[in-house]
């Protein structure tokens, strides 16, 4: 039965590429259809000035198992690609937050009861709330936000400012008060009672095209696949025994298709399928929110204290020295998470602030060379309570739904997105769950 299976993907970003894998390293002949020139997605690398970036910054955790089984299974070293920094949260003059090598979850309780920047009261209220959290096995009865769990166990407002709030929007991109409570939960369960090596922080050393798409289409192409670029799909049409797809060139016949483009390309692309009606309401019912990306070139001897370090209450979230992390001195980048009073300023006013914060925080008084703002404002969907995210098997057997807003544990993560693609993978697959 394997044999008589052909499966097209749709999108080549991380669900999209991460199907693709698993597929082809079943011996199952697949065919990758990406619209753009290049793979990646929402997590794609970008040139510019001669820098390599990428149109968003993220990191990993190290319980992000399936993503860093894929990038090692395509031939990535997770060693190698990413810096490995044990669970910290830095606030620059704020918190001091750093886990000590103790099995989980002593790691987190040492860091919390040792954190600088919180009162003793507050240390201790955050440690009850984690032991709390691990004895409900980190479910609640019925999913309320971030922001009521918070109140419900007595975190008060400087804690939630300083540590739960910045943890809920770089884990969720939502913030406090729309975030669902449970997907949080869901996230600090993996990353925090396991091992201690879950919690670590992987910062990729690579763009996000080469950590993982494009050694995942050498993976396709040698497994005797197919991958094509600036190749959109412009229809699907059900047939006997499967479905046609239709490109500006040709249509091709498959057994199964995964879909695994962003939610906009995914509704527009199954809305004339009227068995898929509900699932298109459930994408286009999904609330977006922003990831603002400020790039900064300063000369090659400015550095930041740290690879990663935050800010308390300015426009900036999280800063991110590339010297460090990936040798491209003195480039220093923003990260500005969710929405916000940010998404009202131009891109020029936006590196102002961003450079004037430097300058107040760091010392930074030198000019930047250049700046790149990349303004994803469709980054993510709003992760928020009881949400009904369309599931993977659609209505019309052989037609799946992949991508991190597809249902799931996790939040828009490279890992839900990961799972997603995997999940599909295996429901083409005879016998598989």
């Amino acid at each position: 039965m394997a044999e008589e299976l052909n499966v097209a993907v749709i999108g080549g970003g991380y669900a999209g590429m991460a199907a693709a894998v698993e597929l082809a390293a079943d011996g199952i002949p697949v065919s990758v259809f990406e619209s753009a020139k290049q793979l990646g997605g929402r997590a794609r690398g970008v040139a510019y000035n001669d820098t390599q970036l990428d149109n968003g910054q993220h990191l990993l955790l190290g319980c992000y198992y399936e993503t860093l089984r894929l990038i090692e299974r395509v031939g990535g070293d997770v060693e190698r690609d990413f810096l490995r920094l044990p669970l910290q949260l830095d606030l620059h003059h704020h918190l001091e937050l750093r886990a000590p090598r103790l099995p989980a979850p002593l790691h987190l309780l040492a860091a919390l009861l040792n954190a600088k920047g919180l009162n003793c009261n507050e240390r201790l209220k955050a440690a009850r709330f984690m032991l709390s959290l691990r004895l409900s096995g980190f479910t609640l009865k019925k999913d309320i936000t971030v922001a009521e769990l918070l109140a419900q166990h007595r975190q008060d407002a400087d804690l939630t400012h300083k540590l739960w709030e910045p943890l809920c929007i770089a884990a969720l991109n939502t913030p406090i008060h729309k975030a669902s409570a449970q997907v949080l939960l869901n996230v600090l369960r993996d990353a925090l009672n396991r091992q201690r090596a879950d919690s670590d922080m992987l910062l990729p050393r690579l763009d996000f095209t080469s950590l993982f798409p494009q050694r995942a289409a050498m993976f396709v192409e040698n497994h005797g696949g197919k991958v094509h670029l600036a190749c959109g799909i412009e229809a699907i049409v059900p047939q006997d025994g499967g479905f046609e797809l239709h490109t500006a060139q040709d249509a091709q016949s498959f057994s199964h298709v995964i879909c695994a483009t962003s939610p906009t390309v995914a509704a527009r692309l199954l809305a004339p399928l009227p068995a898929l009606a509900d699932t298109v309401r459930r994408i286009e019912a999904l609330e977006q929110q922003p990831i603002y990306t400020v790039y900064l070139q300063y000369p090659e001897t400015v550095c930041l204290p740290h690879p990663m370090i935050g800010l308390h209450r300015r426009v900036s979230q999280w800063l991110f020295d590339k010297g460090t992390i990936a040798g491209q001195d003195g480039l220093i980048v923003a990260v500005i998470s969710a929405e916000g009073g940010h998404q009202a300023l131009g891109q020029e006013e936006l590196a102002q602030s961003v450079m004037q914060e430097l300058r107040e925080e760091f010392g930074i008084t030198s000019a930047a060379r250049w700046f790149k703002v990349i303004a994803e404002k469709r980054a993510t969907f709003c992760c928020a309570p009881n949400l009904q995210r369309p599931a993977a098997q659609t209505a019309l057997p052989g037609l799946l739904l992949a991508g991190d807003y597809t249902a799931g544990d996790y939040p828009a993560t490279l890992e839900g997105a990961v799972q997603s693609g995997v999940r599909c993978a295996r429901l083409c697959l005879p016998g598989r769950k």
